[in-house]
């Protein structure tokens, strides 16, 4: 018997027809009729009965109502009789005289299955009406239609009842899923999608109560071994994953489904996204791909196009082509000018080509749109100040970067993200205490968020108070002990404080815990590098990579450790080309293979590299540093002794302030000559 996908009612707008009654669940009489009823008043009664169903047959609805009327006159015990009309009722849509007849049929016989069914039918429907009503809000357990549909639906299933009808049991799960019953709804669902292999509903109300009952793992195992008999699951299949984050698994799992269903546009957005977020190039080259047929099929749909070309814009700048990623970002805008997405999209194609005065340009007048609409676009606006709070910052307008991360964060000021953007951008403008200030507010409200600490211990080593910000870092790790970032964070701490042997030790201990987490051994090279343990470093990294070939950061590290001592450069590029190949734009990338360049004295391949970074990063006083090492070596001193003003202007991190005040003064010197 094939399941209804919806309440099994046609009373209801948006209800689903209800298949014709059968015998299966109806009240038997009892061998003998009471003594009050003649054996031929129970004849006439049956006789009566047989026909009422032949006039509904035959579209005669009075006349069978009639007769089951009549019937239920002779026979006034049989339960059934006033059971079969209320399913008459019922079928008409007349719901008051359905109920009233079941519950004439319930006072005669209170077992009587039909009567249970009908009401249990009925009140389902009633509840679902109110579901949308309330457009949309799930039930509750109160809800009162959807507490009498489950009463009676559970008598009408009962074993006594024989096989019950499939679309009773489908509106009782439904039921379950909506009152948040779902240890009820699961073995329910369970047997009735092995039953009923083409009740696509089936599965997806099983998915809903997995989730509901926050059973992800349970629901995946099921999926994974029903899929390959239905492959119509792997789609709900890699919803799944997509919940519990397993992007790879995910994307593999929609392939599947897109290649089933090729002209299903929705699925394939969903793999497309699916395979941004896991994060690999050759990922969004896929998603890159998947996302030009979509948008080639010119979807009628504008709001499909739009989040199509959205999703395109960000496959392109991961892919490596900012410049794509621009124009389809400005077709989103040209599609609709008041979304805050495709100016999302632009801002950050626009910064991964460095052009943060444009960032400023382009979303500064949709910014002061969103402002003065009568309902101020609170939403965009959160999205987009952020943007041009990176603009400024990476221009070096410290106090503009400020005021845009301020706004956003009078927005949404419970928001920890945002809040971490304004605290950042007063560790930028040096303004530390405000920094301070703003992170032990937050953490109040947010005292497990790492990055909320770890910014909280910057803002304190910055301002001189290394040992303080251990405190708080120490304070994080005691809490968060099974979190593998808290031990870096404060191995951090411990090595901003001039404690790197502590460092070591806590790095060591870390690893033993988590033998498998590579930021654990990547810190510990770090921390190595800084002790001038330099083979050890190495060999950490290396392990690193012997786990993820394709770890971009410790390629770079790595690479740029054994170009800054000047050690095999052959080896030391071919890892930097490799970190760049991964991340072709990452202003620290370029500076490491310039670098690496200039130490072998490649100058031609150095000057495009180093100049490419400094440009990107101006800020960042090693790679102005470096820049000016070159310029100085190609003898063009007065940009040099620019670009060293730059690095004692910029984050001061990791410079001999000292050193590069000498070497302006020798460029100085050679300009007087």
């Amino acid at each position: 018997m094939k399941l209804v996908s919806a309440v099994v009612l046609v009373f209801l707008a948006g209800s689903a027809a209800f298949a014709a009654p059968g015998q299966n669940g109806r009240q038997t009489r009892g061998a003998s009729p009471p003594a009050s009823t003649s054996a031929s008043a129970v004849a006439d009664a049956y006789d009566q009965y047989l026909r009422g169903r032949q006039l509904e047959r035959d579209d005669n609805i009075d006349g069978a109502i009639a007769a089951f009327r009549r019937a239920m006159t002779l026979d006034p015990s049989a339960a059934e009789l006033p059971a079969e009309l209320a399913g008459l009722y019922m079928r008409q849509n007349q719901v008051a005289e359905a109920i009233a007849a079941a519950n004439q049929a319930i006072a005669i016989a209170p077992d009587n299955i039909e009567a249970h069914r009908v009401l249990g039918m009925i009140y389902a429907a009633l509840s679902e009406t109110d579901t949308r009503t309330r457009r949309g809000a799930a039930a509750t357990p109160s809800d009162d239609n959807a507490t009498k549909a489950i009463a009676h639906l559970e008598r009408a299933r009962r074993p006594a009842a024989g096989d019950p009808d499939p679309n009773l049991l489908a509106n009782l799960a439904r039921l379950y899923v909506r009152t948040a019953a779902f240890d009820k709804a699961i073995p329910l669902l369970r047997d009735l999608t092995a039953k009923e292999l083409g009740w696509q509903d089936g599965v997806t109300l099983l998915a809903e109560a997995y989730a509901g009952a926050g059973r992800n793992a349970d629901a995946i195992a099921w999926l994974e071994e029903a899929a390959p008999d239905d492959p119509r699951l792997y789609a709900t299949l890699a919803d799944f994953y997509d919940r519990e984050r397993r992007w790879k698994d995910a994307a593999g799992a929609y392939a599947i489904a897109v290649k089933r269903a090729p002209r299903e546009l929705d699925l394939k957005m969903r793999y497309a996204s699916s395979l941004l977020n896991s994060g690999s190039r050759n990922a969004a080259t896929t998603a890159r791909d998947v996302l030009t047929e979509v948008v080639g099929s010119r979807p009628s749909d504008q709001g499909v196009l739009t989040r199509a070309l959205y999703l395109l814009s960000q496959a392109q700048r991961r892919g490596g082509d900012p410049g794509a990623a621009e124009a389809s970002a400005r077709r989103v805008i040209t599609l609709n000018g008041k979304s805050p997405w495709g100016y999302f999209a632009l801002a950050e194609a626009l910064q991964d080509r460095q052009q943060y005065q444009a960032v400023i340009d382009t979303l500064l007048p949709a910014v002061n749109d969103m402002r003065s609409r009568s309902a101020a676009d609170s939403t965009g606006l959160g999205l987009l100040l952020p943007h041009i709070g990176f603009a400024y910052e990476q221009l070096g307008q410290y106090d503009k970067a400020i005021t845009a991360f301020d706004e956003a964060h009078r927005l949404s000021p419970s928001d920890a993200l945002v809040t971490g953007y304004l605290i950042q951008g007063n560790l930028s403008a040096k303004k530390y205490q405000a920094a301070i200030e703003l992170a032990g507010q937050a953490r109040v409200e947010h005292p497990d968020d790492l990055r909320l600490a770890r910014l909280q211990a910057q803002a304190l080593r910055q301002s001189g108070q290394p040992d303080r910000a251990v405190v708080v870092l120490q304070e994080v790790l005691e809490k968060q002990s099974g979190r593998p970032l808290a031990y870096v964070a404060l191995a951090q701490g411990y090595v901003d404080a001039n404690r790197g042997a502590e460092a070591v030790k806590l790095l060591e201990q870390a690893q033993g815990k988590f033998p498998t987490d590579t930021s654990i051994v990547f810190e510990l090279g770090a921390v190595l590098d800084k002790q001038k343990r330099f083979a050890d470093a190495e060999g950490a990294f290396r392990q690193v990579l012997a786990r993820d070939p394709e770890n971009a950061p410790a390629l770079n590290y790595l690479g740029y450790m054994l170009a800054d001592r000047g050690e095999r450069l052959d080896e030391s590029v071919t890892f930097l080309k490799k970190a760049l190949d991964l991340d072709p734009d990452n202003g620290s990338y370029l500076d490491s293979l310039g670098w690496a360049y200039f130490k072998a004295n490649k100058l031609d391949l150095a000057a495009d590299n180093l100049k490419r970074a400094a440009e990107q990063l101006k800020t960042n006083s090693v790679i102005q540093d470096h820049y000016g090492e070159l310029l100085f070596k190609l003898n063009r001193y007065d940009e040099a002794i620019a670009a060293w003003t730059r690095a004692l202007a910029g984050d001061g991190d990791s410079i001999d302030r000292a050193g590069i005040d000498r070497k302006i003064r020798t460029a100085q010197q050679k300009i007087k000559k």
